[in-house]
């Protein structure tokens, strides 16, 4: 950062797990961050002593004054946003049918709704200094859905459809549109503080639904992915030229990805013939 201006990061879901090592990250890399959490008294004893670089702010991403209020902190702390970090979410885990139609849709408000209503409120900003960069912390869900996780990773999947969009709409601004696809990281993601179970039960799903549990209770806080060296890498993402657009992170979620990816060109090839049977002898073609 030397001879540089500090730029300005904006991380919602910041008081702990990915969002506080991003933060870290931004600090360390001598720029200056608005850290956002729904309790404040959480986001301020995270970064007790980081000085002025540090702006801490109360945010629930799913009420619109709250976003409003902090955005206009944020820039008349600093002036400018220049990193959009969309890290607030949570795991609805279970199965579907042992869901509430309130829980389905609480998963959605926060984890896709919420995002966009943030990136929403710092969009005319960056346009107007025609840089930027917008990340979105997807999931290797949001690639790879899985049983007892059905909802949230289909949250996931919409964030990326979202965000694939995005960034072709943003790029001719000079803004970067990022997708996040973490493995499983060593967070509070699976405590009971963080993630959300279902709330029914459906006897068809009980022992799927149990070991399941058992899986997440035993991996607890002894994954393999350190968010510190995620926070490092979104630093090095922010610093290139030319970004990617989607990005796994950890050995299992680059794993899961080729995995999909092979699986996906396989049942293409595998159908290719009956697929294209759809075609009408005239009619334009985009291919």
């Amino acid at each position: 950062m030397a001879g540089t201006a500090p730029r300005t990061w904006f991380i919602t879901g910041a008081n702990r797990g990915l969002g506080a090592a991003m933060a870290r990250a931004a600090l360390a890399a001598g720029d200056n961050v608005v850290a956002c959490g729904r309790r404040l008294a959480e986001v301020e004893a995270a970064f007790a002593g980081a000085g002025n670089a540090l702006k801490p702010v109360a945010l629930d991403v799913t009420e619109q004054d709250q976003i409003e209020s902090a955005v206009a902190g944020a820039l008349a702390a600093f002036g400018r946003i220049d990193v959009l970090v969309n890290n607030a979410g949570y795991g609805l885990l279970g199965f579907f049918e042992n869901m509430t139609d309130q829980q389905i849709r609480h998963q959605f408000e926060v984890n896709v709704f919420g995002a966009m209503a943030v990136t929403r409120a710092i969009l005319p900003h960056m346009r107007q200094q025609r840089s930027g960069h917008v990340f979105a912390i997807s999931s290797i869900g949001g690639l790879r859905s899985s049983g007892g996780g059905s909802v949230y990773c289909s949250s996931k999947f919409a964030v990326e459809g979202w965000m694939e969009g995005l960034q072709q709409e943003l790029l001719p601004l000079g803004i970067h549109a990022i997708l996040i696809e973490p493995g499983y990281f060593r967070t509070d993601f699976f405590d009971e503080s963080s993630a959300v179970y279902d709330q029914l039960d459906v006897a068809d799903y009980a022992d799927a639904a149990r070991e399941g549990r058992e899986f997440r209770q035993g991996m607890n806080h002894q994954q393999v992915g350190d968010p510190d060296r995620l926070g490092q890498l979104m630093v090095r993402l922010v610093e290139m030229d030319e970004p990617p657009v989607r990005i796994a992170a950890g050995t299992d979620s680059t794993t899961w990805a080729e995995e999909k990816a092979r699986a996906l060109v396989d049942e293409l090839l595998k159908w290719r013939a009956l697929s294209v049977s759809t075609d009408g002898e005239d009619g334009i073609s985009l291919v």
